[in-house]
């Protein structure tokens, strides 16, 4: 079993290890054992030349140890508050993981963001590639993608004769995501041309097997495509909504908490009026007399917020990045040592996301936020994406992830490396935004524009999600009645104005993803209220960065327990 090193600077004298953490520890070495991919993604070593089980038995796997940790985690007594916190996220964890896989959702999942047929070829980009031996290590790991994309086809199999299978949206995508890596200029030929040992030529040997394992790689990739198109597509349901009953599951997964769904569908159309309104107040900053539509033609065309090329992204990225680590520590936030490093990295692949990657358990890896450009896009305009960059680095993701790895003196393995909830990740990254707006970060009206544009999308994913899934009423604006296709099309681009690659990605993403993009803005929506009560209760005493401290120490876990915890009502 892998142990986890402790980061440098950090002491382990505060707070003795309990038998709780060692329950929550070893269930950490169990899973990733079983889950290697994961475990990359966590920066725990030792699991780079492998890949999961998808088939039926290694999802059954997973539900065994699950069910054997529940039990000892029944019969565990706590002895602190920490201890507390740990039995409360790592049950409401297991057990909501439980019910998801009761449900069948495990084997049937497919979609174009965060499934089997992306979460196999992700790793890669998370490993070394600056010497033979890493590079060996991923011929080694590439070699077994044949096996794993065969097991996730039997799963899918399994899935469909008992009438589970993805919308005919979803494996489309996915059928074209398999097209795009196996194309002549896709990933596998562009991995093996560019790979290196640092700056020499990479060892005839070596380079041999790399291109033997990304052929077989990527004709696995064209076989699963193939049986996409030919066993799944003629079973997919045409309805993209997943139903009230398992949407109401994948929103309490998402959040780690229980909310109205009626109400939560209501309150999103009223906060995207009011920020809408606000959109307006704007234009009339940016030009008087002025449109929305009209503000942001004005900005597009502005030289100061245009960059070219994807150097100048990350540039840019990786410049603003700096500036509000050095801003913000020690003032607004406790920033450690190992947590002020953060790299700005442009995504090998191009699908249109944005997203952040944690350190490793040691900081030997730091943390890094990742632009997945769209082909054929080199233009950017940072007006709408410096919010995006507080979002994902400081005092975002990178803040909050890398300083809960970092505290090493109090939380267990798991509760630092394993314990994310989105709804309290993504809910802080939104508060984290609109922090900065506080802090004024964006008072620029160009800046925030783009940070109310980027709140507008949050917002409208909050009604277009719940409404499609749970099957609600369409808002008015988009005619009403049962929502279609091109009902939440034209609801999305009457709220957001990013591109539209961009925008038809987001809107595959929320419709084969349920429940996962509405919890950033309910995130955020509990975050401000824990806030505000913390407020109230404490009065003149009320610190705010002792109360980031404090919340932030607790790590990762569900909107509940976090609540429960910072009240100290667990």
């Amino acid at each position: 079993m892998t142990t986890l090193s402790t980061p440098a600077g950090a002491t382990n004298a505060a707070r003795p290890r309990t038998a709780v953490d060692a329950i929550a520890e070893d269930f950490l070495d169990r899973y990733v054992a079983l889950s290697p991919i994961d475990a990359t993604f966590m920066g725990i070593p030792g699991y780079d030349d492998q890949l999961d089980d998808l088939s039926p038995a290694g999802y059954a796997a997973h539900a065994e140890l699950r069910r054997e940790t529940l039990a000892k985690l029944a019969a565990a007594a706590p002895v602190d508050d920490i201890d507390k916190v740990t039995i409360a996220a790592l049950r409401d964890t297991l057990e909501l993981s439980e019910a998801i896989y009761a449900a069948g959702l495990d084997e049937m999942a497919l979609n174009n963001i965060a499934s089997p047929l992306q979460a196999v070829r992700d790793p890669f980009d998370l490993m070394p590639q600056d010497s033979d031996a890493a590079w060996s290590t991923i011929a080694t790991r590439m070699a077994q993608m044949p096996r794993a994309l065969a097991q996730y086809a039997e799963s899918l199999t399994v899935a469909r004769d008992r009438g589970d299978v993805a919308p005919v949206r979803q494996v489309r995508a996915g059928i074209e995501q398999c097209a795009d890596l196996t194309a002549a200029d896709g990933y596998f030929v562009k991995l093996v041309d560019s790979a290196r040992s640092g700056d020499a030529e990479l060892d005839p040997a070596v380079k041999a097997r790399l291109a033997e394992a990304a052929a077989a790689a990527s004709a696995a990739y064209t076989t699963l495509g193939a049986f996409l198109e030919r066993e799944l597509l003629p079973h997919a349901p045409e309805a993209d909504g997943c139903g009230r009953e398992r949407y109401a599951l994948l929103s309490r997964r998402f959040l780690g908490a229980v909310v109205d769904l009626e109400e939560t569908y209501q309150w999103g159309q009223e906060e995207l009026a009011r920020i809408t309104a606000q959109m307006h107040e704007v234009a009339q900053q940016v030009k008087p007399g002025s449109t929305v539509e009209e503000a942001i033609a004005i900005l597009n065309a502005d030289p100061r917020y245009l960059l070219e090329g994807t150097d100048a992204l990350r540039e840019w990225m990786q410049g603003k990045a700096d500036e509000v680590i050095t801003n913000l520590a020690d003032v607004h936030f406790d920033i450690p040592g190992p947590v002020r490093t953060i790299e700005c990295c442009i995504a090998p692949t191009q699908t249109g996301g944005i997203y952040y990657t944690g350190p490793s358990a040691d900081f030997s890896r730091p943390g890094r936020m990742w632009w997945s450009v769209p082909k054929g896009e080199t233009t950017f305009h940072t007006w709408n994406e410096l919010s995006t960059v507080y979002h994902e680095g400081v005092p975002g993701h990178h803040l909050q992830v890398a300083q809960t790895v970092f505290r090493s003196e109090l939380l267990n393995s798991w509760r630092r490396m394993a314990s994310w909830t989105s709804g309290h990740g993504e809910g802080w990254a939104l508060y984290a935004e609109r922090l900065m707006a506080e802090l004024g970060y964006m008072d620029d009206p160009g800046n925030r524009m783009g940070w109310l544009d980027m709140q507008s999308l949050r917002a409208a994913r909050v009604v277009l999600d719940i409404g499609v899934h749970c099957g609600f009423e369409a808002p008015a604006e988009v005619g009403g009645g049962e929502w279609t296709y091109d009902k939440a099309w034209a609801f999305l681009t009457a709220h957001s104005h990013d591109s539209e690659g961009k925008l038809r990605f987001e809107l595959d993403r929320y419709l084969g993803w349920p429940g996962q993009a509405p919890s950033y803005k309910i995130g955020e929506r509990l975050w401000l209220a824990l806030r505000e009560t913390m407020r109230q209760r404490e009065g003149a005493d009320f610190d705010l960065k002792a109360f980031h401290r404090r919340a932030l120490d607790i790590g990762g876990v569900g909107l509940d327990t976090l609540r429960a915890a910072v009240l100290g009502e667990l």
